[in-house]
């Protein structure tokens, strides 16, 4: 029996799902937090992953691995390949004015037309320039830039050599100076951002090996999305995953050209194309009430589930660490429609599930308007496991929700993708092991709770 091993360094953890190379199975699982904040020593990284790879067994008996990771994160190197300063991360939002002025000196249609995306803070691109005008002398050392995958597969190949840098077309895609469409690097933006050019990772195809120690195979990995596409065989159909951040994307055959830029025209694993919306709201808005509410997230779930739909005219506007869609970097979160009948625990609680499931249907709305056919939603990440989320979702986006088996689909994808690699065949492997049916979950739609929570984002937007 081949094993494969896929890798999921997401913004909080590291985990590592080992499976057989035919069949998808299981065979071990294993993982590590990583640090928090919005800036990180990739060394950090590193250690995650050994602790998670010792976690599930190690590497024996394992053929092919494959590295997915957050993406945007800011990774600056010397000549010698040292780690210039701490990896500015996506959600980290010290960037925004640096966004703001590269739009301003070449227009968002320029950029949407060049690399299929308009500058946010997220944005690597925008990274180089905050680092270049705050921090010249490190900006100036800096000789090669790379992603968080990147970094952790070079690591892993056990290289020193700049000149071994891979990554692949759906990290790169999210730099914001790379067209997908073409397959190449624009370095006049990324001179723009940075000031002089650097070394930047080898644009690897999904079937490329790299070589690593002891003749173990290394594929070129993938941004977190692209990989969880990939985790959950999706084609095309429409995708939200609520981690730390919230995502709504879709496979594509055709490039997303969004001058607006809600959708981000990214790449996926395959060598096609993944619209994406992400909004920086997800996850943590139910960590966050639930330490207010002094209880746990299965207590936040009962509590939500034990007040009636649209929360009794609460709404909640969860732009608790700035937002992305809108792009909204220095706001802060609302609470509209407070009265005395309706303060209660349980209300809260709804309005927060509520309030993160209507953003991120602004990016359903989003994706919709270019081209995607939203008939159905897969619903994965880390708050897809609260019961009041998979419940709620459904009124709130008004299509049923499609709830996957378990499973860890960022790591699932990688591991995919190595199988892949390791196979050289045409097509990824079709893991029936991985690819059940999933769970359907419908509920009648909230009449006027989209409508209620967007005129109150537009209060707060206009205030």
């Amino acid at each position: 029996m081949g094993l494969v091993a896929g890798v999921d360094s997401s913004t909080q953890s590291c985990k590592v799902v080992v499976r057989d190379s035919e069949t998808g199975a299981l065979v071990r699982a294993g993982r590590a937090d990583h640090p928090d904040g919005t800036e990180v020593a990739p060394e950090h990284w590193w250690t995650a992953l050994r602790t998670a790879l010792d976690d599930a067994g190690g590497l024996d008996g394992v053929d092919a691995v494959s590295v997915a990771g957050q993406q945007h994160g800011m990774v600056c190197l010397d000549e010698d390949g040292e780690v210039v300063r701490p990896a500015l991360l996506w959600n980290d939002t010290r960037s925004a004015q640096a966004a703001a002025d590269l739009v301003a000196e070449l227009g968002a249609e320029y950029w949407s037309e060049a690399v299929g995306l308009v500058p946010v803070a997220s944005f690597t691109v925008a990274k180089l320039r905050w680092f270049a005008e705050h921090e010249p002398e490190n900006a100036a050392r800096t000789a090669a830039v790379c992603l968080p995958h990147d970094w952790l597969t070079w690591k892993l190949s056990g290289s020193t050599d700049l000149g071994d840098l891979v990554t692949d077309r759906s990290d790169a895609s999210g730099t914001g100076y790379f067209d997908g469409r073409t397959g190449t690097y624009r370095r006049d933006l990324l001179v723009r951002a940075l000031g002089h050019d650097v070394l930047l990772p080898d644009v690897a195809g999904p079937t490329r090996a790299v070589r690593g120690p002891g003749g173990l195979l290394l594929g070129p990995g993938a941004g977190d999305n692209a990989a969880a596409s990939l985790g959950l065989d999706a084609a095309e159909d429409v995708v939200v995953s609520l981690g730390t951040s919230g995502t709504v994307f879709a496979r594509s055959e055709q490039p997303a050209d969004d001058p607006s830029g809600l959708v981000a025209g990214f790449s996926d694993a395959t060598g096609a194309f993944l619209p994406l919306v992400c909004t920086l709201n997800a996850a943590r808005v139910l960590d966050a009430t639930a330490a207010m509410l002094g209880v746990d997230l299965a207590e936040l779930s009962a509590l939500a589930l034990a007040a009636r739909p649209g929360a009794g005219g609460l709404t909640l506007v969860p732009y608790l660490e700035g937002e992305r869609t809108p792009n909204l970097p220095d706001a802060t979160g609302a609470v509209h429609g407070l009265t005395l009948a309706n303060a209660t625990r349980e209300n809260f609680a709804r309005a927060a599930v509520e309030g993160m499931l209507c953003g991120t249907a602004v990016g359903l709305d989003a994706l919709a308007a270019q081209g995607a056919r939203v008939t159905a939603v897969r619903l994965i990440g880390g708050a897809a496991q609260s019961e009041a989320v998979r419940r709620i979702a459904p009124a709130v986006f008004g299509v049923p929700v499609l709830l996957p088996g378990p499973g860890e689909r960022v790591a699932d994808g990688a591991a995919r993708q190595a199988a892949w690699v390791l196979s050289g065949s045409a097509a990824p492997p079709r893991w029936d092991a991985l690819f059940g049916a999933p769970e359907r979950s419908e509920a009648p739609q909230v009449p006027g709770l989209r409508e209620r929570y967007a005129e109150a984002a537009t209060r707060y937007l206009t205030r």
